[in-house]
């Protein structure tokens, strides 16, 4: 059982998305989240690669090109995909749909009930600016809930913040 008397220090969190595959969506989410629910004030800043999991509408994708960690429960034991068989095409949709079987079947949330939980713990999401007009998103494909601000409004929440994280 953690004791909240270590948690007195720590009142402010700051988060840098910069990934927005299936894969790279949950550490950010599930730590801000986290966070949130031990009374941690929560800033998330959604840059580059990682600003369409603001998206209303996710389409996550997963490869496993460039991850020679990750390892697949699979007949009693665990399988590893060679990088080269990941640049098969299909290899990147096969290997998502069995992510997300996986998540299912472990009853491990999904990326837009973890999103909706950051919304409900009032985590504040902030979408950059300068990558919304460099990758020309439109603002009304964007959750609602997402606030806008560039590196200076990142700055003053990261600047005050006990927590900093670059994920």
């Amino acid at each position: 059982m953690l004791d909240t008397r270590e948690l007195e220090n720590a009142k402010s969190m700051s988060i840098i998305v910069t990934k927005g595959s299936l894969d790279w969506a949950y550490p950010p989410f599930i730590l801000g989240t986290t966070a949130a629910a031990m009374d941690v004030d929560v800033t998330m800043f959604f840059t580059f690669y990682g600003l369409p999991l603001l998206k209303k509408d996710l389409n996550l994708k997963f490869t496993p090109l460039g991850n020679p960690a990750m390892e697949m429960p699979m007949m009693g034991g665990h399988m590893a995909m060679p990088n080269v068989v990941g640049m098969l095409p299909g290899v990147g949709a096969m290997a998502g749909g069995m992510m997300k079987n996986l998540i299912k079947k472990k009853g491990v949330a999904s990326i837009p009930e973890l999103r909706e939980a950051a919304i409900e713990s009032d985590v504040k999401m902030i979408g950059c600016q300068m990558t919304l007009d460099l990758f020309e998103y439109d603002r009304a494909d964007m959750i609602d809930e997402m606030e806008i601000g560039g590196a200076a409004t990142y700055m003053e929440q990261a600047l005050k913040a006990d927590v900093n994280l670059f994920i």
